[in-house]
């Protein structure tokens, strides 16, 4: 199938090649010139915007940081939307607001253009070996359409329910792996102070109650000081303000959310927004004086 690809940062690249390994033939266009390179050599075709992209596809897909950047990428100039053929379905996989995705979608469907919101789950490393977990809205006959292909990206692909219902889920998801890795940074930076060593917990813990695959991906991570990124703080902390904002229009009070979002603004202060989020260890050592990892 032809596919439009938008979008080639640490999620979306890892997505367009496991596309390309199942024998899509895809239109690319980022900013990046170096990512653009990077998919053109494992078989895309770059392009010079994203209405070119789409000009070519009969589906577009979408992989973008936040609201304003799928804005200026669908309905902006030398957009999705100058360049679509009718018939053509819009997948946007990135994280944004739900009420962002249904405005987006509003004018899409002006045009008579379908269009799904489509938010992964998962990380770099899910990305990588296409495992991802994808909640989608819109259109469920779309849905059944565009399956097929996402779940060559993904391990599941759930239809949640309306345009924007893809995007909800995905702010619940954030909520809970935020709130997770806090507790884990917590109680690993609790036990380091009281003299005993967090990878022995963590190997005593991990296959109880309080285990979890953010426990098991994490609490290594910050037994070793390692905070590569495969989800950024910076990233993080978008996802966090747009559960906050959606949570403050539909009347649901998120007090943990916005005390973990801003932690996550102290570690931006500082300078650690690139690090992965598992570098909410480094706030810990911050107000206890005790790092975690070695």
């Amino acid at each position: 199938m032809k596919i439009g690809f938008i979008g080639l940062g640490i999620m979306g690249k890892p997505m367009a090649k496991n596309l390309l390994k199942a024998g899509h033939e895809l239109f690319v266009f980022d900013i990046n010139k170096d990512s653009v390179a990077d998919v053109q050599a494992a078989g895309g075709k770059s392009t010079s915007s994203a209405a070119e992209a789409a000009s070519n596809a009969e589906i577009v897909i979408t992989m973008l940081p936040n609201s304003p950047h799928v804005k200026t990428a669908i309905l902006g100039e030398k957009g999705v939307l100058e360049g679509i053929k009718s018939g053509t379905i819009i997948v946007d996989m990135s994280s944004i607001a739900p009420l962002a995705s249904q405005e987006v979608e509003k004018a899409c469907k002006a045009k008579g253009i379908k269009m799904l919101d489509a938010p992964v789950s998962g990380g770099e490393p899910k990305a990588i070996d296409g495992t991802l977990a994808i909640m989608v809205g819109g259109d469920k006959d779309i849905f059944e359409k565009v399956k097929p292909i996402l779940l060559q990206v993904g391990a599941s692909a759930i239809h949640c329910g309306n345009i924007g219902a893809g995007n909800s889920a995905k702010l619940a998801n954030q909520v809970i792996v935020a709130l997770n890795i806090a507790a884990v940074a917590e109680a690993l930076t609790l036990v380091k102070k009281a003299g005993v060593d967090p990878d022995l917990v963590f190997q005593a813990i991990k296959g109880g109650l309080a285990g979890s695959t953010v426990l098991n991906a994490k609490a290594p991570m910050m037994i070793d000081s390692n905070f590569k990124p495969g989800f950024k703080i910076d990233l993080h902390i978008k996802d966090l303000a747009n559960a906050l904002d959606t949570g403050h229009g539909v009347g649901s009070p998120l007090p943990l959310t916005s005390l973990v979002r801003e932690m996550m603004e102290t570690l931006h202060a500082d300078g650690f927004g690139q690090d992965d989020h598992s570098a909410l260890a480094r706030y810990y050592a911050k107000v206890s004086g005790t790092k975690i990892g070695k």
